[in-house]
């Protein structure tokens, strides 16, 4: 097993990993970085966790974006409109309740 040292975020993470994928893990960290940087613009002093949450979210939306653009695997379905403001203010709730427990986590380490 190799160890890498990936920074993201201002921080230095070990992270282990199979001999010979170390470059592609240090690409990742670097992608990951580049998003919480990103993020960390976006949302300001929101807290360690708010910027890595955000930093997901938008990785993800890229991920979508290019899934859907390349015609691969299709996105998740989405709910019927009228059903959609529903979803959204359900999981904006959840991502609320997720981050602020995250926030808490962070300040107690």
């Amino acid at each position: 097993m190799a160890e890498v040292q990936l920074e993201i975020g201002g921080r230095t993470y070990p992270v282990s990993c199979r001999d010979g994928e170390e470059p592609h893990l240090l690409r990742l960290g670097q992608l990951v970085d580049a998003k919480a940087n990103e993020a960390k613009a976006a949302v300001g002093t929101g807290g360690e966790m708010r910027q890595m949450l955000l930093a997901s979210l938008l990785l993800a939306d890229e991920l979508l974006e290019a899934r859907s653009t390349a015609g691969g695997t299709t996105p998740p379905a989405v709910p019927a409109q009228s059903d959609q403001s529903e979803v959204f203010e359900a999981l904006a709730g959840q991502l609320e309740v997720l981050a602020s427990k995250l926030e808490k986590q962070d300040k107690s380490a």
